[in-house]
């Protein structure tokens, strides 16, 4: 059995997790890496990321790099003398870094590889209509999401379910698979796979241009893309009311399959409804965010908020 000396890098929530799981299980984590604190909130005080939170809570060094590549970071690195490095939700390392440690770096990627590399596979899995998705160890080489399979956990999505349930399920089956690949590199019992030659399906950045919905979709794919962003960084499209333009977020949403006549985007509205005409029927909207209002269930808003004829959105 190989005496592993462990270091840990990660920044949000997610991560959190699995090094907590790690600590709590007795792996000897001699440090972590996490980013920058960066300023927040209206004072713009400095907010510490969550994995230095829970790092500090436990007594763990920690080291936060702005430049990866810098001799000095690397320096601190290599007097920690760490055989094998855990990379969860941080960034792309120079092979410098990853190349370090004795037993290699991997990586936990919350996808089943070679599908949805990328930034935001949590996601994208539910924006494409996928009906399974998983967990991926892999060791990290020179490109992005690309290396060599170790180990795989699969899980299937339900029909309704959104990003932010998808998220904590992966986070607790990311745990036990990133404890379960530290086993088998301690055994020295590791059986990598290269990852397959297929026409990839790909988890981007998300940003404005590609959370923004497209009402001339099909109903099924403008739930999916709502629920795929819901809660973060939520799904939104512009409403045109009267002479007044304003943007909304929407999260919680059903479909109502039906025919109809009406214009693609037209707001229908009444004291207990509001829905909006799509291609093949309605977006019943259940839960809503208008710009300069806060999250209220549809109910709420339509006490207090009138949809003028011919009301739509963009």
């Amino acid at each position: 059995m190989r005496d592993l000396r462990i270091v840990f890098m990660g920044t949000p929530d997610f991560a959190t997790t699995i090094l907590q799981h790690l600590v709590e299980n007795d792996y000897n984590v001699v440090g972590v890496i996490t980013a920058p604190d960066k300023p927040a909130g209206r004072g713009r005080k400095l907010n510490e990321s969550a994995v230095k939170k829970y790092a500090i809570s436990q007594h763990l060094p920690v080291l936060q790099p702005r430049n990866l590549k810098s001799d000095d970071f690397q320096e601190q690195l290599q007097n920690w003398n760490a055989n094998l490095q855990v990379v969860v939700a941080f960034r792309m390392l120079p092979k410098s870094v990853w190349a370090m440690p004795e037993y290699g770096t991997f990586n936990l990627h919350a996808s089943l590889l070679p599908e949805y590399r990328g930034a935001a596979p949590i996601n994208w899995v539910i924006i494409k209509g996928e009906t399974k998705t998983g967990v991926t160890t892999f060791f990290i080489d020179d490109k992005i999401d690309t290396g060599e399979i170790i180990l795989q956990k699969e899980v299937a999505i339900k029909e309704d379910e959104t990003v932010g349930e998808l998220h904590d399920k992966l986070m607790y089956l990311g745990a036990d698979l990133v404890a379960e690949t530290i086993d088998l590199i301690a055994q020295g019992n590791v059986a990598t796979m290269k990852q397959p030659e297929l026409e990839e399906k790909s988890a981007p950045k998300l940003y404005p241009h590609n959370c923004k919905i497209d009402w001339s979709l099909p109903l099924d794919d403008i739930y999916n893309h709502i629920r795929g962003l819901n809660p973060y960084p939520a799904a939104w499209t512009t409403i045109i009311n009267g002479n007044h333009e304003v943007a909304a977020k929407l999260y919680k949403v059903s479909k109502e399959f039906t025919n109809h006549n009406l214009e693609i985007g037209r707001i229908i509205s009444s004291k207990k409804e509001l829905k909006i005409a799509v291609t093949d029927g309605y977006l019943n909207i259940h839960q809503i965010k208008i710009s300069g209002k806060k999250l209220m269930d549809a109910q709420s808003l339509l006490n207090g908020y009138q949809f003028e004829a011919g009301a739509k959105v963009l």
